[in-house]
Parts: C-alpha cells; structure tokens; sequence
C-alpha cells in the first residue's frame, strides 16, 4: 500500500514596503515574485500576523465607528460655519454642538430666515442621530472588550480604555512578531526618524509610520491623561509629572504614547496584567 506524503503549506502575509528594495528595477510580475522570495528568506524579516474571525469583527466595528465619528465632525463643521455666517457662535467641543441640536431641534427660537431654519434644525436633527450611533457602536465595543482576555489585561495600563485596547488587539493579536517594546512603537510611527551618520546621532520627529488609527487613540489618550496629572500629579509616575514641566503639551503626548506602546508590547507578550512598579 503506497503512503501519500502531505506537505504542510505555511501562509505568511508580508508588508508591501519591506518588499520593495528587493525589485531589481522595473514593475513586472517576475520582478516581483523573485523580490517577494528573496524578502521573505530574510533572517529578520517582520511578517503580518494573520487575523482570525474574531479579530476582524471588532476592526469592522472600529472601521464603522470612525466614519461616523468623522460625518459627525463634518455636521459640527458644517453647523458651525452655516451660523457664523448669521453672526451666531457657540462654544467649541462637542458637547457643546449637541447642546446646540438640542435647543434648535426643541423649537428655541433663532433669529433666522425660514429656509435657513429649516437647513439648521435638519444638520442638528443628523447631528442628534450620529451621537447615538457613536454612542452604540462604543457599547458594542465595550461589550466585545470583555469576552477577550487579552483586552482585559490592556485595560489595566492607565490611559488605555477599552476602545485602544480593542483596537490593539484585533490589529496585532499577541504581539509576537515584535522583538522588542521598541519595535512595536515603532510600527505605531511613535519614534523618532534616525538620520545619524558618522557617528553622529541625528534624531527627527516621529516617523508617523505605521497603523495611524491606532496612533490616534493613543496620543489621544494620553492626552487626556495629561488632564489627571496636572490636577493631581502626586497619584501619577514622576516621570510623567517631569516630562510635563520641560517638554511642550503635545510633545509629552507623544513621548507618554511611545512608553505606554512598550507597556502594551509587554502585557501582551508575558500575558499578565500590568503592575505599577514602586520604589
């Protein structure tokens, strides 16, 4: 009786750029396939984790929520410049522009042309109702936080929620195709652009490479988070409480987002919770 021999295909999924300095020149499918065979015999080639279901269905509902997020800023805009033309200015924020739907669509009286009315109430009518999907599509990811176990543990670093660690995970999963926190947080575009030569060390802004969705929730976070410090700095990490006194509000942002991506690199990778370490 004859035995089949089964060969095991292995699918390794690489990113286009780390290709490119393998074509040879030109554009062509031959060109392409042999820069794809030599990239991919590379020793310290970095390849993209492949997705499973789960993690596909929690980046189609931050996908989702981040156009609505957007048409909702669109509407605010839209709003705001319509009135200015009127002379009528409110406060800046959202919460702000809510309150202001509110009060047209519950008859408060604007000193307006009719047809000018009519466009107002519509514009804070569709502003009402894109708050409420953000605000569904937030539950849904919430809900979805919770029966990861890998989502859970990134909530307890500070500063990231259930969104950003959501996020994270459907986008990365463990983490391991990462050596280091600094690899991570470079993918993330959170470091520097290094241009030293000669033995001298020239370091640029941020790279801005990388998964830029996640990137905004994260500088976004801290962001926020420079909020708690500043109101009681003596319950935060001194190092946040000095990066704030000599270093620019955004600046700090981004340096506090560069540590927290580290934080998260090894949370994932030891699959523990994060503990804040003390003296």
């Amino acid at each position: 009786m004859g035995m089949g021999l089964r060969h095991a295909i292995c699918t390794k999924l690489i990113a286009p750029v780390y290709v490119k300095p393998y074509i040879k020149r030109g554009k062509y499918d031959a060109a392409d396939a042999e820069a794809i065979c030599e990239a991919v015999t590379r020793p310290t080639m970095r390849f993209v984790e492949v997705k499973s279901p789960e993690q596909q269905a929690i980046l189609s509902l931050h996908r989702a929520r981040s156009l609505i997020v957007r048409q909702r800023t669109q509407t605010i805009n839209m709003l705001r410049g319509l009135l200015a033309e009127f002379g009528i200015i409110f406060a800046q924020g959202v919460g702000h522009a809510v309150q202001f739907a509110r009060c047209a669509t519950q008859g408060q009286v604007l000193e307006l042309p009719p047809v000018a009315l009519d466009t107002i109430i519509d514009l804070s009518e569709q502003l009402l109702s894109l708050r409420g999907r953000v605000n569904w599509y937030g539950r849904k990811l919430a809900a979805a936080a919770k029966s990861e176990p890998r989502i859970v543990l990134l909530q307890t670093i500070p500063g990231i929620g259930p969104i950003t660690a959501s996020a994270v995970v459907a986008t990365v999963g463990s983490a391991e195709q990462f050596r280091c926190g600094r690899d991570f947080s470079a993918w993330l575009g959170l470091t520097p652009i290094n241009r030293s030569t000669g033995g001298k060390e020239r370091l640029g802004r941020i790279s801005k490479m990388g998964d830029r969705y996640i990137r905004h929730l994260m500088v976004v976070g801290m962001t926020s988070r420079m909020k708690q410090i500043k109101n009681a700095p003596e319950r935060f990490d001194p190092w946040f409480t000095e990066l704030l006194a000599r270093k620019p509000a955004k600046l700090a942002a981004v340096a506090m987002a560069n540590k927290t991506a580290r934080i998260i690199w090894a949370v994932l990778t030891r699959n523990e919770p994060y503990r804040i370490r003390t003296a």
